[in-house]
């Protein structure tokens, strides 16, 4: 595994890369970062260059003061692929899933699929309220290492200790003889905004191969919302992964990816291994 920093039109990205082969970004939820991917990561590294970022105002990477809307995250995804010299598959979860199929949309050349996962339009309002609380309740300071596991074990009931230790790990940093989120609480509250615009339009536009995914006892992906993101895209496939809430890809890896091989299974040869080409800053299909 290595680390490195990729620089983006607004600032620079922290990303984590394993393996070799066609590219897949890894997108990660609000108040999460690259690690949090790794068991994923682990398990398509023979078969694909894996490489998850910390999002903007997330982990390691930058903070902008401005600019949290799904067109700025899809930038950076974009920025991002044209570094990695190939059209990618993009892998998110929640707030990365939402800003995949954006950058899908916007670039749809730069994508070669997108596997959205447990983020769809129609989420209720009081949905996104709770989300809200949850997401500002985290930030807080913590006495150390074993006061930010104990919090996380409370707010993500279904996370394996590996999971847990991954976040207190590298989700932290100390301040004040503490510990305090490397998440920014203007960014958070920024971003928690911005995932309330309505999505249907952009779900309806991906025009690239696309799984939809949510964990059986989600409680932010409702069924009814699942429903609904079904039928204004019926010839996508869809899945749910049993025994995971919304945090599928950390309590159900070997599932997600399961998954997703099966879906990428039915991906031309071609789409998956296409270049970009650079011409006046333009990208097309290699």
């Amino acid at each position: 595994m290595k680390t490195s920093y990729y620089q983006t039109p607004a600032g620079r990205l922290f990303a984590v890369e394993v393996g070799a082969g066609s590219p897949v970004l890894c997108l990660h939820g609000i108040t999460a970062n690259a690690y949090v991917w790794l068991p994923v990561m682990e398990r398509l590294a023979a078969e694909y260059r894996v490489v998850a970022i910390d999002q903007r105002g997330h982990g390691r990477s930058d903070r902008p003061a401005t600019g949290y809307a799904a067109s700025d995250f899809a930038a950076d995804v974009v920025a991002l692929i044209e570094a990695l010299g190939a059209p990618a598959i993009l892998i998110g979860h929640s707030l990365g899933a939402r800003n995949a199929l954006a950058a899908a949309v916007a670039a749809p050349d730069a994508v070669a699929a997108v596997v959205a996962i447990d983020f769809v339009p129609f989420i209720e309002q009081a949905v996104f309220a709770a989300l809200a609380a949850r997401v500002a309740g985290g930030n807080q300071r913590f006495a150390d290492l074993a006061a930010v596991e104990a919090y996380l074990h409370q707010r993500y009931p279904l996370l394996p200790g590996d999971a847990v230790e991954r976040r207190a790990r590298h989700g932290y940093r100390a301040d004040e003889g503490g510990l305090v989120p490397l998440a920014d609480a203007a960014a958070m509250a920024a971003t928690c905004a911005g995932l309330e615009a309505d999505l249907a339009g952009t779900l309806a536009a991906v025009a690239v191969p696309t799984l939809l995914m949510r964990g059986v006892a989600s409680k932010l992906v409702s069924p009814e919302a699942f429903r609904r993101a079904r039928a204004l895209r019926p010839e996508l496939p869809a899945v749910e992964i049993a025994d995971a809430d919304h945090y599928v890809p950390e309590e159900q890896p070997a599932a997600v990816v399961a998954a997703v091989r099966s879906f990428l299974g039915r991906i031309t040869p071609a789409r998956r291994a296409g270049t970009l080409a650079r011409s006046d800053g333009a990208m097309a299909n290699g």
